[in-house]
C-alpha cells in the first residue's frame, strides 16, 4: 500500500500510550522495511546510553524497519530544536528521494512542529544565555519559572518548572526579541504554515497514569538504575539536558543519596504522570491530529485508515 496525499505521516501523544508498537503495526500494513522509515521524535532518545529510562526500541525489536536520529549525540551535547529540526528534515527528504514514506514517532510536540511547520528559531546572544545560565545557578529553577510566568504565562504553562534549561531558553528569546516565546509556536491550523503535507494521528489512552506507574516499575527491573550509574560515570549530572530527563535526575539523587529507592521510584511516576498531561495539553491544541484510543479493536487498520483517506477527512 501507499500514500498518495501526504508527505510525511506522524504519529504522536502522550509518553506510554503505545506509539511505537501502533506506529511499527501501521508501518508493516503500508508495506514494512520496503515501504516505510520511522523517525524519532523523542528529545531525549536522540542521546546514546539512554535506552531503559526513554523506553527506546531495541534494534532486535524495530522488525527490520530503517530507525532515524535514534542515538545521534552524547550525553554532553545540548540538543537544540533548531539541531532537531535541521536533521529531521534532512531525513524526510532523503526518505521520500528513495519513494519511501517518512514516519515521524514520538511525544516531543515541539520536535514535531518544527519538522513539519514552518517554525524558524530565534539565534542564541552568548551575553544573554551566560547571564540566564548564572542566574539558574543562582536562584534556581522555580525563581526563573516565576519570572517565567511574569513575562509569558503561556509559555510557563507548557514548560515544567523543573527545566532549567528550557525556561532559559524561553526568557533568552523574550529578551532578544521583545515577543513572547509562546507567539513563536502557533497552535493550531489558522495560524500553522505547513512545510511538509502531513497526517498528523494522535494516541491516547484512558489507563493511562496505570502503564505509566508499570512502566517506571519495569524500567527499575530492566536495570534502569545500573544504565544511570554507566551514565554518571561519563559524567550525566553535568550534563545541560540529559541528566534533567525524567527518571535520569531521580536516579541521580537516588545515587547520591538524597532519595530512598522506593522515593525515586514514586517521584519517577509523578513527574511522569505531570508530563503526560502537558503532552496531551500540547497535542489537544492542534485539530489537526486525528485521536485513536489505544484500547480500540483493531487499531492499526483503522489507523491505516484515516491515513488513506486523508486529507478528504480533515
Amino acid at each position: 500500500m501507499s500514500v498518495q496525499s501526504a508527505e510525511v505521516i506522524v504519529i504522536a501523544g502522550p509518553t506510554a500510550s503505545g506509539k511505537t508498537d501502533l506506529a511499527l503495526d501501521v508501518a508493516e500494513l503500508l508495506g514494512g522495511p520496503e515501504a516505510v522509515e520511522i523517525i524519532n521524535a523523542d528529545s531525549m532518545q536522540v542521546y546514546r546510553g539512554m535506552d531503559i529510562g526513554t523506553a527506546k526500541q531495541p534494534l532486535g525489536q524495530r522488525r527490520g524497519i530503517v530507525h532515524h536520529l535514534l542515538d545521534m549525540w552524547p550525553i554532553g551535547h545540548a540538543v537544540t530544536v533548531a539541531d532537531y529540526q535541521a536533521r529531521a528534515r534532512d531525513c524526510v527528504d532523503a526518505i521520500r528521494s528513495r519513494s519511501r514514506i517518512p514516519m515521524l514517532v514520538g511525544g516531543s510536540g515541539l520536535y514535531i512542529k518544527a519538522v513539519i511547520d514552518d517554525l524558524d528559531f530565534p539565534g542564541t546572544d552568548p551575553e544573554v544565555r551566560a547571564r540566564l545560565e548564572a542566574e539558574l545557578r543562582e536562584q534556581g529553577t522555580f525563581a526563573l519559572h516565576r519570572r517565567l510566568v511574569r513575562l509569558d504565562p503561556a509559555a510557563a504553562e507548557r514548560i515544567l518548572s523543573t527545566n532549567g534549561r528550557r525556561i532559559v531558553r524561553a526568557l533568552e528569546v523574550i529578551e532578544i526579541t521583545g515577543a513572547p516565546f509562546e507567539a513563536q509556536l502557533p497552535a493550531d491550523e489558522k495560524t500553522n504554515t505547513e512545510h511538509y503535507r502531513a497526517v498528523q494521528i494522535g494516541l491516547d489512552r484512558a489507563d493511562l497514569a496505570d502503564r505509566i506507574a508499570l512502566r517506571v516499575c519495569r524500567m527499575w527491573e530492566q536495570g534502569f538504575v545500573e544504565e544511570v550509574r554507566a551514565l554518571e560515570a561519563d559524567g550525566l549530572s553535568a550534563t545541560r539536558t540529559a541528566s534533567k530527563a525524567l527518571g535520569y535526575q531521580q536516579v541521580l539523587r537516588l545515587l547520591s543519596g538524597e532519595l530512598t529507592e522506593a522515593e525515586a521510584i514514586e517521584q519517577t511516576i509523578s513527574a511522569t504522570r505531570r508530563f503526560a498531561r502537558k503532552q496531551r495539553a500540547w497535542f489537544r491544541r492542534d485539530s489537526r491530529i486525528h485521536w485513536c484510543d489505544a484500547a480500540e479493536q483493531a487499531l492499526p487498520e483503522r489507523v491505516l485508515s484515516t491515513i488513506n483517506q486523508w486529507p478528504s477527512n480533515q
